[in-house]
């Protein structure tokens, strides 16, 4: 395995960041419309088949070596470029079974079958359609600037974080044995800090989590004669209180510790004990020792309850989901948060005083209890609007966090556009942390700020963090939003400034970060998104210039023409009311003609033709058998109608007249239908025969 370099100057590596992004906005369209079509198509936790179809056609186009079905649904994608480390990039691809409420114009309206056979609607509420959209296009950037660095790049899509066994099914698929061990991984996770803010912490970050599912046996019977049963109801009521002394009456003060009951499904009918009941329950734990303690306690808790009110059975205890902490690297966290900070420039980039007891299961690629673990990092990405961080009630960025949507939440919408630039930023420039060129090594000590405690013997013990993330300001990597420049820097200084230390509130702050989080409030929305970006199918060229052929997004403002003629046609050109379609029938329900102008005199129909079209009919003797077709609407004095058109006449009690061509036909019509009749020919009468008009009659009535 390569060494890692750890003596990396950190202005080197923001150059070439700065060469290979200004690759960006080629393929920036593309990597939205991707990011669109994602977030209008989730799909749960292992059943990520379409996005893993995505991002392998993204990845073979771009020039990666790809294998699919990692662990179930999961893509790894390698580029080998010379000598030099190997950098495992990932992201994740799975949303979760919320429906949204975000009032995008791409917001998802996708159900499908979760694992216990139950539809639900599904959103992309944790931000991992953002994830999987920076990762391609952080692979495409990388692909097509080769120049800039050396060594291997590995991409992996991993599905089935949500289920936090996602990570362990690619690696028990043989993951690192098939495409090689990585030197260092690295990780990114959108949340509700400010668009554009890159938030690192050395050490613990994220904290480990455990979900238990308890199954409770009793004696059923009926509601009136509870003696004669065991009522599992009132044990897992006493189970649910007795839980909350975890906590309170066991673990450290000193230590975070959560324990949650999430689910308590019992009974059928008011009048009826169940004889089972069924509970989960989730804990969080910032380290492995009380972990371990709480998951302890439950179950003595379950069993012990169940025991004390005399349960015919055990209770069935089984582990469902378990992630332990992830703990980042010192010595890499401080590296790449210079990296960071010399490309985007110290305001965007903060350290985070405490972890939070969100859980992920990233950890797994370190490899933990391994003799020898693969070094990584993760860090988060802001993603809230600063107008919407501005409005957001509260004086300390903890306050703020408090009421806006986060994680989880069917309210949920990372800023697009300054998202998606600086999470391929970030991940660009982490990626050049490790795959450097032997020029961008600088000899000796590490360029690393004193602040990370680094000296020639190596990390020292992290450092003690601001209490809180001071105001980003637009760097010139993270661009694309209006006002960017000094007064955007200006904005949002005053906007996020605190002038009184914000105290430590790991667990506040930590119910927003990644994992399984309390969805708030509902709060200020973000921005107004204009009209949709992203292609409706992700595939719509054929031929770029570089990277995966996803369709960019659909041209904005007025429709675009028609394409030419091609060379020697012969333009169209209407001869006659006919070509325009003025004989054909009226479409729907005939229209009265409107009121004539006050003062009008109504024309009468001239009898002198009324005559002449008498004469012309009786010369031309007999009628075609053929029917003429449907005349056109023709203005008279009392109405417009056509000859066939139903309907009383304007004024009731007076006859409809007709022009002479229209009487003409109405006569011919009638006698041809007489003449069938006496030589015996079936008709098909209507059921009224108009009023003869011009001298024709009523005529026989029809035989029934």
């Amino acid at each position: 395995m390569e060494a890692v370099p750890q003596a990396v100057d950190p202005q080197r590596v923001a150059q070439r960041g700065s060469a290979v992004m200004g690759l960006v906005d080629e393929i920036f369209p593309l990597v939205e419309g991707f990011y669109v079509d994602l977030h209008r198509n989730p799909e749960l936790s292992h059943q990520e088949h379409r996005t893993a179809r995505a991002v392998a056609e993204w990845l073979s186009r771009a020039g990666f070596e790809v294998a699919t079905g990692i662990g179930g649904t999961g893509v790894v994608g390698v580029l080998r470029n010379g000598d030099g480390p190997t950098v495992l990039l990932r992201g994740d691809m799975d949303a979760l079974p919320v429906e949204e409420r975000t009032g995008l114009p791409y917001a998802s309206t996708a159900r499908g079958v979760d694992g216990d056979g139950n539809e639900v609607p599904i959103m992309h509420a944790c931000g991992h359609d953002l994830h999987t959209a920076c990762l391609v296009g952080t692979a495409d950037l990388l692909a097509g600037a080769r120049e800039q660095w050396s060594g291997t790049l590995m991409i992996v899509a991993q599905p089935a974080e949500e289920t936090v066994d996602g990570a362990a099914g690619m690696l028990r698929d043989g993951v690192y044995e098939r495409f090689g061990r990585p030197d260092v991984a690295l990780a990114q996770h959108v949340g509700p800090q400010p668009a554009g803010m890159i938030g690192h912490r050395a050490g613990v970050i994220l904290g480990a989590g455990t979900t238990l599912q308890v199954r409770i046996h009793g004696t059923g019977g009926h509601a009136s004669r509870p003696h004669t049963a065991v009522d599992p109801v009132v044990i897992a009521a006493n189970i649910v209180n007795r839980l909350q002394t975890i906590v309170s009456r066991e673990v450290d003060p000193g230590e975070m510790a959560v324990v949650t009951v999430g689910v308590l499904r019992a009974g059928t009918k008011a009048n009826i004990i169940p004889d089972e009941a069924y509970l989960e329950v989730n804990t969080r734990a910032l380290n492995e020792r009380v972990g371990r303690q709480l998951q302890t306690a439950v179950e003595r808790i379950v069993r012990a309850e169940a025991a004390a009110s005399g349960a015919p059975r055990e209770p069935e205890i089984t582990l469902a989901q378990q992630a332990g902490v992830t703990d980042n690297d010192p010595a890499e966290t401080a590296a790449l948060a210079a990296a960071h900070r010399a490309y985007f420039g110290d305001a965007y980039v903060v350290d985070f005083p405490e972890p939070f007891s969100g859980s992920e299961d990233f950890g797994e690629f370190g490899l933990p209890g391994d003799d020898d673990p693969v070094p990584y990092v993760f860090w988060f990405l802001g993603g809230t609007p600063h107008d919407v961080w501005a409005a957001a009630p509260g004086e300390t960025p903890y306050e703020k966090l408090g009421t806006l949507p986060s994680n989880h939440s069917p309210f949920f919408a990372p800023d697009r556009e300054p998202t998606l630039r600086a999470g391929l930023a970030a991940l660009t420039i982490g990626a050049l942390t490790y795959l450097a060129r032997p020029e961008d090594t600088a000899s000796g000590v590490p360029q690393l700020p004193s602040a990370f405690g680094m000296d020639g013997a190596g990390p020292a013990e992290p450092p003690a963090a601001e209490p809180y993330p001071q105001p980003p300001a637009e760097p010139a990597g993270v661009s694309g939003e209006d006002g960017a420049g000094s007064t955007r820097q200006a904005d949002m200084a005053a906007l996020l400034a605190d002038d009184e230390p914000a105290p430590a509130a790991p667990e506040r702050a930590g119910r927003h970060a990644g994992g399984d989080l309390l969805d708030p409030p509902p709060a200020p929305r973000g921005p107004v998104h204009g009209t949709e970006t992203g292609p409706s199918q992700p595939f719509g060229r054929t031929d770029p210039p570089s990277g995966p052929a996803f369709s960019a997004p659909a041209p904005q403002g007025a429709p675009i023409s028609a394409p030419p003629p091609p060379p020697g046609a012969v333009p169209y050109r209407p001869e006659s009311d006919r070509d325009l379609g003025a004989d054909e029938p009226p479409q729907g329900a005939p229209i009265s003609a409107p009121p004539p102008p006050p003062g009008a005199v109504p024309g009468r129909t001239s009898r002198r033709r009324v005559l002449r079209s008498r004469r012309r009919l009786r010369r031309r003797g007999p009628c075609p058998t053929s029917p003429r077709p449907t005349a056109t609407p023709v203005r008279t004095n009392r109405r417009t109608a056509s000859s066939s058109a139903p309907g009383p006449p304007l004024r009731p009690g007076r006859r409809w007249r007709r022009s002479g061509a229209a009487a003409a036909r109405a006569g011919c019509e009638v006698r041809r239908r007489r003449r069938r009749t006496r030589e015996g020919v079936p008709v098909r009468w209507p059921r009224r025969v108009p009023r003869g008009v011009s001298g024709v009659g009523r005529g026989p009535r029809p035989p029934s």
